[in-house]
């Protein structure tokens, strides 16, 4: 299942009708750009409670081709590792 932004603060909205419909979709920006670029600065990610985002790095390596056997340099990247808190866990699997 995944979460599209509009979706997001469509609920919000209903959740929180004080709220104005531009306030949200601002606060939502500014949310998901500081967890960018926290990201960025490989800075783990926490919303509690809920989940973490936590960039690893995967080192440079020699991996081989698996249909020719001939080896290849693999350079350095990347990788997030998403990890789902215990609580939200059961709350998602109970239903």
């Amino acid at each position: 299942m995944s979460v599209v932004k509009s979706d997001l603060i469509k609920e919000l909205a209903t959740n929180y009708p004080n709220f104005l419909k531009k306030d949200l979709v601002k606060l939502v920006n500014i949310i998901l750009y500081e967890m960018q670029e926290a990201i960025k600065r490989n800075e783990r990610v926490e919303l509690r409670e809920v989940f973490s985002l936590e960039p690893r790095i995967q080192k440079a390596r020699i991996s081989r081709n698996p249909k020719t056997n001939e080896k290849v340099n693999t350079p350095e990247k990347k990788a997030i590792l998403f990890k789902i808190s215990k609580q939200w866990f059961k709350k998602i699997n109970e239903k």
